[in-house]
């Protein structure tokens, strides 16, 4: 069998299937398969939830040609605080794989199939033993400046390629999905417990929203990101938005910076890390002045710290109050009194960590 889209069954991960019963959550996700000739009607197809996302279901799907994965967005998102948000967010994430797959086909897994009534898409199963995710490879200590670097240089091209292009200012029309999805739940929702910050979260969301420059991922973090043997692989663009680049590029050093406190022994490495991927990714942003770009960055980074830590998301490797305070110390410095380089937001970073070691 022949994969929609062109994939073959020795293009995915094979595994070898057991012709069970289907075990499918929902026979209208069966019935997708059949229609798109993913699937023969009368095989059995084994579904096996995947583990790890907060605002979809994903399974592996077995079928008698190979392994496939399937998403299907929820309403209500699987966090603690209540979160809701549009379903249609799906259709975007499909159309910004078929983007990405024009431009960087080895960066991102094969669109299959996608179902807009079911809010449901089928791309390529990567297998894990080839494609390790980003984060845990970061936790683990495994932390390169070339992979970081990779990823600056894939998201500074996406958004180099999309910067100004009025078909995808169209379609990505979805600030009401990226409100709901990134502006709320971490600009706003922060700004309620921090009184004296309200005024600056509020104004950082509002320019955020403002900014209509290229095509926005929306989640790049290190665990949407696989490194695979030909390159970075980006996952869950379910908040893909025409918007500020500087989101994307602030969102992911974030992390580099908060992975700091979880592996105090590789901070040097993440560190670098985190200049690599910088430097990566503005060798590719040519719409607009770096300085302007880098000083939004700059500014919306120490946000998004703070976010991590009192928004509705809070990062789960940050286990101990010293290291919440570490975040939040650092970040109110930064909002109250802004700098134009990301290299002093590192800087004021490892300031605190040796002034609290000191």
């Amino acid at each position: 069998m022949q994969f929609a889209g062109g994939l073959t069954a020795s293009t995915v991960s094979f595994q070898p299937l057991v012709m069970t019963q289907f075990n499918s959550p929902d026979p209208q996700l069966d019935a997708f398969l059949v229609e798109h000739e993913l699937a023969h009607k009368d095989e059995a197809a084994a579904w096996h939830p995947l583990t790890g996302g907060v605002s979809s279901d994903i399974w592996r799907v077995d079928v008698a040609a190979g392994s496939l994965c399937v998403k299907r967005a929820l309403s209500t998102l699987k966090v603690s605080a209540s979160w809701q948000a549009p379903v249609s967010r799906n259709a975007d994430e499909w159309a910004w794989m078929q983007f990405a797959a024009r431009h960087r086909p080895d960066n991102v897994p094969v669109p299959l199939a996608h179902d807009a009534r079911l809010g449901v898409f089928a791309m390529s199963f990567l297998a894990p033993s080839a494609h390790p995710v980003w984060k845990q490879q970061l936790l683990h200590g495994e932390v390169e400046a070339d992979t970081a670097r990779a990823v600056g240089r894939l998201v500074g091209h996406l958004h180099a390629v999309s910067a100004d292009d009025a078909e995808l200012r169209d379609r990505f029309d979805t600030l009401d999905n990226f409100q709901a999805l990134r502006l709320d739940p971490y600009l706003i929702a922060t700004s309620r417990h921090h009184p004296k910050l309200e005024s600056k979260l509020r104004y950082l969301a509002g320019r955020t929203a403002s900014i209509r420059t290229a095509l926005v991922h929306g989640d790049v973090s290190p665990k949407n990101i696989l490194v695979g043997p030909r390159g970075p692989v980006l996952l869950d663009a379910e908040c893909a938005w025409f918007g500020d680049p500087a989101f994307d590029l602030a969102f992911c050093l974030n992390h580099l910076l908060l992975k700091c406190l979880a592996r105090p022994d590789r901070r040097e490495a993440l560190i670098a890390s985190f200049k690599a991927l910088t430097e990566a990714y503005f060798d590719e942003a040519d719409w607009e002045l770096r300085a302007a770009l880098e000083a939004r960055t700059a500014e919306l980074l120490p946000a998004l710290l703070l976010a991590r830590v009192d928004g509705k998301s809070p990062v789960e490797y940050l286990t101990d109050d010293a290291q919440r305070d570490h975040v939040r110390a650092v970040a109110t410095r930064l909002l109250l009194q802004p700098v134009e380089y990301l290299y002093q937001v590192a800087q004021a970073w490892l300031e605190e960590i040796e002034s609290r070691q000191s």
